[in-house]
């Protein structure tokens, strides 16, 4: 069995919605990582994994116009690091209650609920999840989270989700990252 994903066969079923996207934003614990900790100590704090290809799929939507954004209920320095690093329009942290970072969003991107895709994977993400354009989460998430997307990925947490779900937009919205040779 091969382990490549056809991101323009996935995309197919959901063509129309993921067309009218313009802003995309994520969940991290569980979606941008496995969703594990290591506690180290109070001196290291939390560390968690991320996934390259993630990173690198958000990279080509910004560079391509496409809002990103992370809205997340943890605020460890690592993680706070991590999206500094990429540069995103939007992080918003430490509340679990993300509707209101998400109609801030929607404000300042000046963009419907229909144009906004979110990936999350727990409970409290499911008032975005129900609201937005395109919704997706993880083959991990509980039943009640995946009862309400759009789509759950192939990929597990932290292992090129995201990237599975950007390729897919990718491809409907025809984004090509800018590479010289």
């Amino acid at each position: 069995m091969s382990n490549i994903i056809d991101a323009r066969k996935l995309a197919d079923p959901h063509r129309e919605k993921l067309n009218k996207i313009k802003v995309c934003l994520f969940d991290v614990d569980g979606i941008l990582t496995d969703g594990r900790i290591y506690w180290g100590g109070e001196e290291v704090g939390y560390n968690r994994f991320f996934h390259v290809h993630d990173g690198y799929g958000i990279k080509i939507l910004r560079a391509a116009g496409v809002k990103v954004g992370v809205i997340t209920g943890g605020d460890s320095r690592g993680v706070i690091e991590r999206f500094n690093l990429l540069g995103l329009d939007y992080f918003f942290f430490g509340n679990e209650d993300k509707r209101e970072a998400l109609a801030t969003i929607l404000e300042d991107a000046k963009v419907s609920k229909d144009e906004v895709l979110y990936m999350g994977d727990e409970f409290f993400d499911l008032p975005i999840l129900k609201q937005v354009g395109f919704a997706a989460t993880v083959p991990n998430a509980s039943h009640e989270i995946k009862e309400v997307v759009d789509y759950v990925t192939q990929r597990e947490s932290g292992k090129g989700c995201v990237r599975e779900v950007i390729d897919m937009l990718r491809s409907v919205q025809n984004i090509v990252p800018a590479i010289e040779y």
